[in-house]
């Protein structure tokens, strides 16, 4: 059976490798097509040339830009609004018009918390990808943004309770930590063989590793720490059609 094809929507350049790395690796080792889109930073700046690093390092192809600026970094994208601020509208319109171009079988983005840190972009992200797959499938919205495509289901990136207090030792305990009930996780996937490729598009973003960032402090864990905390994502899935085929599922 066919894996299915795989597009993830995060906020930030780095997003991708820590929330979905070794899911986006393993489909693609298996053949499936897999891409990125990104919210925030603009195409000439340096996170985006680590971007593509990373994403080449995952074999998901090149950066997908929505060109928002970054809540906190107003130099990400100059002249632009922040993410936070842009017109709904207009971001959906945005990532429907890559939804229906790439025709992804499945959906991944942050969980409705924006991932452990709750981020505001992350938080954003998740709202506007959620509108974005239900209006990717109708012809009526955004006429101009490509033939209709509905995505079969939508996975939420995220953290179960029982997972956080491993993960603290590594955040900080002074840093907030959303995550959800162990029984609200759909899919555990065990990324470990993939899990090289994982720390090494995570430390392709290297500016966000010299800065003392999540990148910089899993460069300073030694390869069985690494392996304890960062082998297996977590997911909340949602099928978006009424009896959706077994090809979307996550290959776990």
């Amino acid at each position: 059976m066919p894996v299915p094809s795989l597009l993830a929507v995060f906020a930030h350049p780095d997003d991708e490798s820590l929330s979905a790395g070794g899911v986006l690796a393993r489909h693609a080792a298996a053949g499936a097509r897999t891409a990125v889109v990104t919210a925030t930073w603009a195409a000439d700046t340096p996170r985006a040339a680590e971007l593509a690093e990373a994403l080449r390092i995952l074999g998901a192809g090149k950066p997908r830009l929505l060109g928002y600026a970054d809540a906190r970094v107003p130099r990400s994208a100059p002249g632009c609004p922040r993410f936070c601020d842009a017109p709904l509208d207009e971001a959906v319109r945005r990532l429907v018009t890559h939804i229906r171009e790439f025709r992804p079988d499945i959906v991944v983005t942050h969980d409705a918390y924006g991932g452990l840190p709750g981020h505001p972009d992350h938080v954003h992200t998740h709202r506007v990808t959620v509108l974005a797959v239900q209006a990717a499938g109708l012809g009526q919205l955004y006429p101009d943004a490509g033939a209709p495509w509905q995505p079969q289901a939508l996975y939420l990136a995220t953290h179960p309770h029982s997972a956080v207090p491993a993960l603290r030792d590594v955040i900080g305990a002074r840093k907030a930590a959303y995550s959800v009930p162990d029984e609200q996780v759909t899919a555990t996937v065990d990324v470990g063989p993939w899990l090289e490729q994982k720390i090494a598009a995570v430390l392709a973003h290297r500016s966000e590793a010299e800065r003392g960032a999540l990148p910089g402090v899993i460069a300073g864990l030694p390869p069985d720490a690494r392996e304890r905390l960062f082998a297996i994502e977590w997911y909340i899935r949602h099928t978006l059609v009424a009896k959706a085929p077994a090809r979307t599922e996550l290959t776990i």
